[in-house]
């Protein structure tokens, strides 16, 4: 007796409201029962619970995870994997690109099944993949359509004053309306003493003393302290897109919850960042000149590339370096944020010996990087290339002629695809290494040349970071053993 293919449940769901799974329980029991009825058997149950597969920037650990699985033909374990079995096509996938990548990986080998509730697909067929990418852009348009109503819907919510879903404003309560006692008084000092001169630095350090945490139980920071003060709903308004909300008249819409203070109190805050825009704030909270265009710009070698390495209850701080300045030093130092920033505070060292050191480091990889190039043998794979290329087009033309299958044609051309893929990444990299090669010019002379975004490149092109250990207490000797670079692989 045949022993039924073995093949994977999947199932997703975006919104899980109740915090229970039982949307994604559901799935997996009707697939489950999909399986059964054509003699499969699920032999993994693979889930992406409360998460969304129309937003680009979200990752969906379970479905990268059955795609890799279905390239293999295995899963983690070693067990086989013949395919897979979903509710619907809009709980697999969203986007059209999602979807492609999911029939290259079930498709990577012959004799792979797929079905949803309705059904077992032949994904292999040239028509029903368009089919499916056709869904896609439907089910996309659907998302679009609901996000616009949920785009209207919150707009009215504002315009009506009533609080809007999401994470609870820090000052009130989880209703979102009234006030919270612990907190709503702090915020109220702070706005009080903000306008009159008082740093977002020592509110901020209050507050952590205090032992506050934000809504989401996170240590305040600069960032999160002025967004809060800088609300507007702390004296009833709404912003919406950035702007406050008014109705007909002009007036500013007035939402249906306390307040923390008066709109005169809030106006003066708005006043005290409205005049930081664009220009200087000196460590005491005045306000200097004008910014220069080009300041976002990176005026040092390393910022963005230098990282703390300093450990504490186990695990590395790992935030980027900024460049400050002391009184008894005449370099510039690299230090890492203090707490309220987002880092530990606890590291620093002297920009210019960290430099030369990274510099040199830098130059000698390229110098080798050079030399190896100069030393490479010619790429001997155009002909590979060619022949594949032939085979393809061959393959092609039987197809076109009838003279082989869809289920010979569309394996084996994903196959001749993927080495002819292979084949032109290596020939780009020996292409790469030969324009190397032809560089006449001394790397450490060209360096003396270059404008410093010039050196950033370079520096971006053969490190991913420096980590930068600590050296203990008290000033110790410029210890380079203590900066470890992170290359990356050619």
């Amino acid at each position: 007796m045949d022993q039924p293919l073995p093949v994977i449940s999947y199932a997703r769901i975006s919104s899980d409201t109740e915090k229970d799974e039982h949307g994604v329980e559901d799935q997996h029991r009707t697939n489950g029962a999909t399986a059964r009825r054509l003699g499969w058997s699920v032999v993994a149950e693979i889930t992406d619970n409360d998460l969304s597969a129309a937003k680009a920037g979200v990752t969906r650990d379970g479905f990268e995870a059955m795609l890799r699985a279905l390239r293999a033909g295995r899963l983690p374990d070693g067990g086989a994997v013949r395919g897979a079995v979903v509710v619907a096509d809009d709980r697999l996938v969203r986007r059209a690109g999602d979807y492609e990548r999911f029939v290259d990986a079930l498709t990577y080998d012959d004799g792979r099944v797929y079905a949803d509730a309705r059904g077992p697909k032949n994904l292999y067929s040239e028509d029903v993949e368009a089919m499916g990418l056709f869904g896609v852009v439907i089910s996309k348009i659907e998302v679009r359509k609901i996000q616009r109503r949920l785009r209207d819907n919150h707009r009215s919510r504002a315009e009506r004053g009533v609080p809007v879903g999401g994470t609870r404003p820090f000052g009130w309560n989880e209703d979102k309306r009234t006030l919270n006692e612990a907190e709503a008084p702090y915020v109220r000092q702070a706005i009080r003493d903000l306008p009159r001169g008082k740093s977002l630095t020592a509110i901020c350090a209050e507050w952590r003393a205090a032992g506050l945490r934000t809504s989401l139980g996170n240590e305040w920071t600069l960032r999160s302290l002025k967004l809060t003060l800088w609300n507007p709903r702390v004296c009833g308004w709404r912003n919406y897109r950035g702007e406050i909300l008014r109705d007909e008249e002009g007036a500013p819409v007035v939402g249906q919850w306390e307040t923390i203070v008066t709109p005169a109190e809030w106006e003066a805050v708005d006043a005290v960042f409205q005049a930081r825009r664009g220009r200087s704030v000196g460590t005491g909270q005045e306000i200097g000149d004008v910014l220069p265009e080009n300041h976002s710009q990176a005026r040092h070698l390393l910022t963005g590339v230098l990282r703390c390495g300093r450990v504490h209850e186990g695990k590395m701080c790992g935030t980027a370096l900024r460049v400050s300045r002391h009184k008894d030093c005449k370099s510039h130092l690299y230090v890492c944020p203090s707490k309220a920033a987002g880092g530990c505070g606890g590291l620093g060292r002297q920009g210019d010996l960290v430099e030369e050191y990274v510099i040199e480091a830098v130059l000698a990889r390229l110098e080798e990087r050079q030399a190896r190039a100069a030393s490479a043998e010619p790429w001997d794979g155009e002909e590979r290339l060619a022949r594949l290329v032939a085979k393809r087009s061959r393959l092609s033309e039987e197809w076109q002629n009838d003279a082989i299958s869809d289920d010979v044609y569309f394996p084996g051309v994903k196959k001749i695809e993927a080495q002819l893929k292979e084949l032109r990444a290596e020939r780009h990299r020996r292409q790469a290494m030969a324009a190397r090669a032809g560089e006449t010019e001394d790397v450490r002379e060209r360096w003396k040349g270059l404008h410093v975004s010039q050196r950033r490149a370079l520096v971006f092109e053969a490190l991913h970071a420096v980590i930068v250990h600590p050296a203990g207490k008290g000033r110790k000797p410029f210890n380079p053993d203590l900066l470890v670079p992170v290359w990356k692989e050619e």
